[in-house]
């Protein structure tokens, strides 16, 4: 990935962009196009859990961060991004693995683990509550793979923590997690304006957005007028002396034949 992964400074608020991510995102497409593009400010990634990034984004410690949604919209400015998958996580040699995907009935005689630092917006989760809940989802596949009970996460979850012994299936009816790019709306800067272009695809040359800081566009080249003289003159009626020109040509050839061959009288 490019980009450093160093904690934020007061410094670095002034040299570079300050990007914050939480577990399951992966920023290195806007990162490496960031570099392309503005190569004098470097961009620092800052790793949060969901739990911390709203409130480093608060305390002015990163310029915006990819977060998961629901954000207090009264404070920050977000952009929702997409919307993953649901999965539930299960050993390889599980029933469960043998299926295309479950519903969250199918789950009602499992253990399911509930970690502390859930994202999914579960009214109640599914299956059977295991005896205490794991401190974090990385504990929580680990007992997974220990055959003590189901996980149920996010898709990009679940390929963070993936491992051999153990796959995943989608849970068609679960809530499921969405993906933004938040900031402080009083804190809407120039920077933040150009990382949004960057995540929105805008270009270069877009006018959309800030543009001191993009590299500057191409100068658009004059149209070439056509020239008056020089090259091969513009042929003239009657008098061109090309292959298909002038009087000479085969034409005129066939033209004055065709005269003789009509003149009246020849016949009488």
């Amino acid at each position: 990935m490019t980009g450093s992964e160093v904690p934020p400074s007061s410094a670095e608020a002034a040299a570079s962009f300050r990007l914050a991510y939480v577990p399951g995102v992966t920023p290195s497409k806007w990162v490496r196009i960031w570099n392309e593009r503005f190569p004098d400010v470097p961009l620092t990634l800052h790793a949060v859990t969901a739990a911390e990034a709203s409130d480093l984004l608060r305390n002015g410690a990163a310029d915006a961060g990819f977060v998961r949604l629901p954000v207090d919209r009264t404070f920050f400015s977000a952009i929702p991004l997409y919307t993953e998958t649901t999965v539930v996580v299960v050993p390889k040699d599980h029933v469960i693995a043998a299926v295309d995907e479950v519903s969250t009935d199918d789950l009602a005689d499992e253990v399911l683990f509930h970690p502390l630092d859930d994202v999914l917006d579960w009214e109640r989760p599914p299956g059977q509550p295991a005896f205490e809940r794991p401190a974090t989802t990385a504990d929580a596949v680990e007992l997974v793979a220990a055959g003590v009970g189901l996980l149920v996460v996010p898709q990009s979850l679940a390929r963070l923590h993936h491992r051999k012994d153990l796959t995943y299936r989608p849970l068609v009816d679960a809530p499921q997690s969405g993906i933004a790019l938040s900031w402080p709306e009083e804190a809407t800067t120039d920077l933040v304006e150009d990382f949004i272009g960057v995540v929105r695809g805008r270009t270069v040359n877009s006018t959309r957005g800030r543009t001191t800081s993009q590299t500057p566009a191409a100068t658009e080249q004059p149209k070439r007028n056509r020239p008056d003289t020089g090259g091969s003159p513009r042929r003239q009626p009657g008098t061109g002396t090309g292959r298909r020109g002038g009087s000479g040509g085969a034409k005129g050839a066939k033209g004055a034949k065709g005269t003789r061959r009509g003149k009246p009288g020849r016949r009488s």
